[in-house]
């Protein structure tokens, strides 16, 4: 029977190690996934000439636009290392996200991507609860995606979300879970590259934690006090209302004559990492602009607990530097200021410079 619509109960998001994937142990389903869409665009130029008003034909000099992009609640980095991240692993990892290697190391680093697929079940079943797959499901596949944007928004009242944007090179659709074929292409010789993809059973996921919450996130910015206006750390400090990390990917397609898909896609460089705090202010401290224009870098760290106290995750952003404070106030509000500073990624070697995360989750995500 055909399905009248589709909803959220029959949907499961699957990434696999590379591009060039087939086995189910090479492909991993993302937890506490909120959203997911995709689109694709397809370029062409009309060709025309005197003597016709209409056109002779409409090419395609550039390869087509595939996107997807989705959302999910942060829990304790499983997501994060399936996406291709580096996450020190474990509730007791040494480094406490303090410089073991970059967050982004694994991205900066070329390849031919990761696949992306969307399991769709029969209507009216939770997908997770299948044991094993049925042919009433079916799988859109984009392959060849290569990361673009990484961004998580905290605040009071919000359950922590990351917001996650990919760029690819083909979509395809299968009506029959049993026999998917692989959606990447081979980018140099611009066909199929061709394999027949196992994805894993569905499943909640391997995480123990639901979701975190915003009263166990500590904020820990205690390098820039006397740096800022608004008193930041210790008592009478201000109360932190939001944060949000922004790691932007963005890439350049390298493209040459007799390819039809750009033969890599590379990270833009420098790499920029920006957080930015929303507060209400309590008290100002000492502080004259000229004479801190000479400050040297330093970090900031966000740690987010789970329900018994433990640390689920924390980040750390070394090598930062402030870039601005705005302050804003008026009448039937409280006094507010907001703060952003940055840092700029080092190479995958450089343990002073860029964003250091640790996580509690140790379980093998690609075997």
């Amino acid at each position: 029977m055909s399905r009248n619509r589709v909803i959220y109960q029959s949907e499961a998001f699957f990434v696999s190690e590379s591009a060039a994937s087939t086995g189910s142990e090479n492909h991993a389903q993302l937890e506490r996934v909120q959203s997911a869409n995709f689109s694709y665009t397809i370029n062409r130029q009309d060709i025309n000439q005197f003597g016709e008003l209409a056109r002779l034909d409409s090419v395609i000099l550039d390869p087509p636009t595939v996107n997807t992009d989705f959302s999910y609640y942060l829990t304790d980095g499983y997501n994060e290392r399936a996406l291709g991240f580096y996450v020190e692993t474990g509730a007791d990892a040494t480094g406490k996200g303090r410089g073991i290697a970059q967050f982004a190391s694994g991205q900066m680093i070329g390849g031919s991507g990761q696949n992306a697929f969307i399991v769709t079940s029969p209507e009216g079943i939770d997908i997770n609860t299948i044991t094993g797959t049925s042919t009433g499901e079916s799988v859109i596949g984009i392959g060849n995606c290569y990361l673009s944007d990484y961004s998580l928004d905290m605040s009071v009242g919000s359950i922590p979300t990351v917001s996650v944007s990919m760029e690819g090179a083909n979509i395809r659709s299968d009506a029959d879970a049993l026999a998917i074929d692989n959606p990447a292409v081979d980018q140099e010789a611009g066909t199929a590259l061709g394999g027949t993809i196992a994805l894993p059973t569905p499943t909640t996921g391997l995480s123990a934690i639901a979701a975190l919450r915003p009263g166990d996130i500590a904020v820990s910015i205690t390098n820039f006090d006397g740096d800022t206006i608004a008193d930041i750390e210790g008592d009478g400090a201000a109360h932190v209302q939001s944060v949000s990390l922004s790691l932007p990917l963005s890439r350049t397609p390298l493209d040459r004559l007799g390819s039809r898909f750009p033969f890599a896609r590379e990270v833009d460089f420098p790499l920029t990492i920006t957080m930015a705090i929303s507060a209400i202010v309590n008290e100002t401290t000492a502080f004259q602009l000229a004479d801190k224009l000479n400050v040297g870098a330093k970090s900031a760290q966000v740690t987010l607990k789970d329900a018994t106290g433990l640390a689920a995750m924390i980040w750390t952003l070394s090598g930062a530097k402030v870039d601005s404070e705005s302050f804003s106030s008026s009448i039937g509000s409280n006094q507010s200021v907001d703060l952003t500073i940055s840092a700029q990624v080092g190479g995958i070697n450089d343990y002073t410079h860029g964003l250091f995360v640790s996580g509690a989750n140790s379980s093998g995500v690609y075997s």
